[in-house]
């Protein structure tokens, strides 16, 4: 009976999720990730009524006006002698895409990185704030489980360290980070935006050094901008677009655990991009919300060049979809019939479902 129920369960699962999973997927493409997004943005500063921290100087938060929340959020913080200013740009841009992001000052433009990490951290506390401030506009519409920190230079070091020090930061986006403190133990997801040509802090001595001391247990992520200066990643316009398209992607993926933003990541962004003179990455894409792990049909070859055998003994209904969760194919694997071909289809990763597994197949040239 039990069985019965888990393949009853599935079964159900399974029809009730696709076409939303379908639906969902087909917006999520190269194209969506637009500068500026599809929502407008206004701004909310110590003037309007937020707190004003004791940890940094002076704050700015962008919302979008016309999304629907709960929305995640990240604070913001510049590197060693900038202003606001220098980073600005990215808090319009993620506004835009539904992410409320705060920007904030530092008491000291001199601040080393541990005391900009407590400055990401008090800022936190003002989104958390602006969630049950009464006459605020974000009033009851923010999800304060959804946090990330983010920074530039020393201000990437600090966002590092606020994620060491506050285990309940889910995405730390670290833009041409600056940090000599190697305890980097935290499983706040990690995306480092590196410069090639980085002078002020070189991705051999930094941004790959911070990248190889977070624990390999993190899901993590290290794009270097080919020919990228230190400022590269200020802007969501770095290396051509890419800069801002990659950091919403992770959060889309990491923050608001949106899965269709990681095949967006891994099988369009990473793949041989020609902005980056270095890719590092150590995450997995969870297909469709089945766990690729458990196999119960073997299979072969894998890549393929056309068709695809399994070892089946019994009927098994299948279903083959894009990396965006696109239907592409259904049909049935039978003893006298156990094969796919893929001839009539592009090269690329595809995923093939059966009622409690998921199968992740590649078509090569």
């Amino acid at each position: 009976m039990k069985n019965a129920n888990l393949i009853l369960l599935l079964s159900l699962i399974s029809l009730l999720t696709s076409p939303i999973v379908n639906a969902q997927c087909e917006s999520v493409t190269l194209e969506s990730l637009t500068n500026p997004g599809p929502y407008e943005v206004a701004t909310l500063t110590e003037a309007d009524g937020i707190r004003n921290g004791p940890d940094y100087a002076g704050a700015t938060i962008y919302y979008p006006t016309n999304g629907t929340g709960p929305f995640a959020s990240i604070a913001m913080v510049p590197g060693f002698t900038a202003l606001p200013a220098s980073i600005e740009e990215w808090g319009p841009f993620y506004a835009s895409h539904g992410i409320v992001t705060i920007i904030i000052g530092t008491n000291s433009l001199v601040d080393f990185p541990e005391v900009r990490a407590n400055a990401l951290l008090d800022a936190l506390e003002t989104i958390k704030q602006e969630n049950t401030r009464s006459s605020s506009p974000l009033e009851g519409a923010l999800n304060t489980n959804q946090l990330a920190v983010s920074g530039w230079s020393m201000g990437g070091g600090g966002a590092q360290r606020a994620a060491v020090l506050d285990n309940s930061i889910s995405a730390v986006v670290a833009l041409c980070p600056y940090l000599n403190n190697s305890a980097l133990n935290h499983d706040a997801a990690l995306l480092i935006l590196s410069g090639e040509e980085d002078t002020i802090a070189p991705p051999s001595e930094q941004a790959d050094v911070h990248y190889s001391n977070t624990p390999n247990t993190t899901d993590k992520l290290l794009f270097e901008v080919a020919n990228g200066d230190h400022s590269v990643a200020n802007t969501p316009n770095g290396g051509d677009g890419v800069v801002g398209q990659i950091a919403l992607s992770w959060l889309k993926l990491q923050l608001e655990e949106k899965e269709c933003y990681c095949p967006l990541l891994t099988n369009n962004l990473l793949l041989n991009p020609t902005a980056a003179s270095n890719v590092l990455q150590n995450f997995e894409c969870d297909a469709l919300g089945i766990d690729a792990s458990k196999q119960a049909i073997g299979y072969s070859p894998n890549p393929t060049k056309n068709t695809i055998t399994f070892n089946n003994t019994e009927r098994v209904l299948f279903e083959l979809f894009s990396p965006l969760g696109q239907s592409l194919l259904k049909g049935q694997l039978t003893k006298e019939n156990p094969q796919i071909d893929l001839s009539d289809f592009p090269p690329g990763i595809y995923y093939l479902r059966t009622k409690n597994q998921i199968m992740k197949l590649m078509k090569v040239d």
